[in-house]
């Protein structure tokens, strides 16, 4: 790749469009919103003794338990229930890593498919009995990991600054 094509993305010198740099960064500001909000629902389940508690209003294993006979895979909710604490940390520290990954942008595809297969649990453990679907939240969480496990972090993120370092090296 020359420099005209590195720096603007053609090569015929000429300066993106607003629609071609809208097009680049386009799955920016969904990384922004999934990576902040995955923090903040990690940090917010390590820092609540209420969630993290085996039985008791609020707690994950009380919650396990009201979904069980609902559940679309109830060997999911039953693998929650053999430890619920552990089991919320676990789902806890696994949020907090893919919402770093997703903002740093370090192994971007790896942490959304991770985001993605949280959110899928989620959605077939504690949000398949809501109705209408489309009220539920994991699923449509679900379906704004995808766009990420596909294309990854393109720009202003680690992965990008590791491939540019690769091809300087190479």
């Amino acid at each position: 790749m020359d420099r005209t094509t590195a720096t603007y993305g053609t090569a015929d010198d000429t300066p993106p469009t607003r629609r071609d740099l809208a097009a680049r960064y386009a799955l920016l500001p969904l990384r922004l919103f999934l990576g902040i909000t995955f923090v903040y629902a990690g940090i917010d389940k390590l820092t609540d003794s209420t969630f993290l508690a085996a039985t008791g209003p609020g707690s994950l294993g009380e919650l396990m338990n009201a979904v069980r006979g609902t559940a679309a895979v109830p060997g999911l909710v039953d693998l929650a229930l053999n430890d619920p604490v552990a089991f919320g940390y676990a789902i806890a520290l696994g949020e907090l890593a893919v919402g770093l990954g997703t903002l740093a942008g370090l192994l971007a595809r790896v942490a959304a498919l991770g985001g993605a297969l949280i959110s899928l649990s989620l959605w077939l453990t504690v949000s398949w009995q809501t109705e209408p679907y489309y009220y539920g939240n994991d699923l449509v969480y679900l379906m704004a990991w995808l766009p990420l496990v596909l294309a990854g972090a393109s720009y202003w993120s680690l992965d990008a600054l590791l491939r540019a370092r690769r091809r300087r090296t190479a």
